[in-house]
């Protein structure tokens, strides 16, 4: 029996006849761009985070740029500006702070629990930074009440990379409504996937609500009249009603997601295994299981040879990727030990109990030394 990593087709199978009548909808409508689907999508998807907006857009990537891009269109960042980012992150964080002419400030991740450590943060800070964004790597919040505190204090926006984290709540209060603005990705393997690429920017900020809804379509409030240079770069109808769909049940998945990373979490005994410690546990929602170990590639070929597929989120750090060459001579040990240690356990609703178990099993197996 084979392990595979993610099974998308199962995940959506369970949905299948919601999902095909909600694009019949669509399909018989016969309005398939910014219409009655997105406007019901990003109302329940406001009303979900605790926001008073949520504007759907392409994808991840573009919503975080658009909260950026508009916070420039507003005079509260400027070209040259620096945004401090975690160091340990997918390079998306980094591109929409470059993209958007702003300079990003990689900082050292808590090695506990690999999110943004404000410690590192507060020491960071320079004459230029005007942001902080905080990733919820994983689906585990960041500290956003320190980090909060401290860029109330020191004058900076708090943004939000929760593509990761649909769901995650701290004290009644759910990713997406902690920072100024938040960016979502509903890219097809999220906790809150769409059928394609998708996202979302979240916000009770009212006046940057409007500036995204403009950038996004154009530069356009009004057709044909184009107030910015804006993007083409909206969440389509069909997206935004299979989202709904799925929107309906995340909390019933995430519960699901809690209980096979509390198997791991009890079951994984091996001492060259490092496994994810938690801050709350009710406030992770485990959109990836990491764990950590110096023979990682020793391990992940063991697992294969289990019939248990893994991945490496993420290989290459955004510091030392081509991309971002003059990065490369920034000094971040921890972030680029965790890239060489780090390893994905299989973690989706549709694993079966047997599943797990072998999993379990092959970990605890593991010849590899501490």
């Amino acid at each position: 029996m084979s392990v595979p990593f993610f099974d998308l087709q199962a995940v959506n199978a369970r949905y299948a006849e919601a999902l095909k009548a909600a694009a019949a909808r669509v399909i018989d409508s016969g309005w398939y761009i910014l219409g009655a689907e997105l406007e019901a999508f990003e109302r329940e998807f406001a009303d979900y985070c605790g926001v008073r907006h949520a504007l759907g857009v392409g994808n991840g990537l573009d919503a975080l740029s658009l909260i950026l891009r508009a916070y420039g269109g507003l005079g509260t960042l400027r070209e040259g500006d620096e945004v401090i980012v975690p160091a340990n992150t997918f390079i998306a964080t980094f591109l929409a702070v470059s993209q958007s002419g702003l300079v990003p400030v990689p900082v050292e991740p808590d090695p506990v629990t690999f999110n943004l450590d404000p410690a590192r943060v507060e020491q960071a800070i320079g004459p230029r930074t005007r942001a902080i964004v905080a990733v919820h790597l994983y689906g585990q919040l960041a500290d956003m009440p320190t980090l909060a505190a401290l860029a109330r204090r020191r004058g900076l926006l708090l943004i939000e990379d929760a593509a990761q984290a649909h769901g995650a709540t701290l004290d009644g209060c759910k990713a997406g409504a902690f920072g100024d603005a938040a960016a979502f990705s509903f890219f097809p393997t999220k906790n809150l996937g769409a059928l394609g690429d998708g996202g979302a920017v979240t916000t009770s900020d009212d006046a940057l609500a409007r500036r995204v809804a403009a950038l996004r379509n154009y530069g356009s409030e009004t057709k044909y009249h184009h107030l910015y240079q804006g993007v083409n770069s909206r969440l389509d109808e069909m997206q935004a009603a299979l989202l709904r769909v799925k929107l309906a049940h995340l909390d019933e998945e995430i519960l699901l997601r809690r209980r096979i990373a509390r198997r791991y979490r009890e079951g994984i005994e091996h001492p060259a295994i490092a496994l994810p410690r938690v801050a709350r546990e009710e406030g992770h929602v485990w959109h990836l299981f990491v764990l950590r170990c110096r023979r990682r590639d020793a391990l992940q070929r063991h697992l294969l040879a289990h019939g248990i597929h893994t991945q490496v989120h993420y290989p290459v750090p955004p510091h030392r990727q081509p991309a971002y060459a003059p990065l490369h001579r920034c000094q971040l040990p921890v972030t680029e030990r965790l890239h060489e240690e780090v390893l994905s356990l299989p973690l989706n609703p549709v694993l079966d109990e047997a599943m797990v178990e072998r999993v379990i099993a092959a970990c605890r197996a593991f010849k590899g030394g501490a």
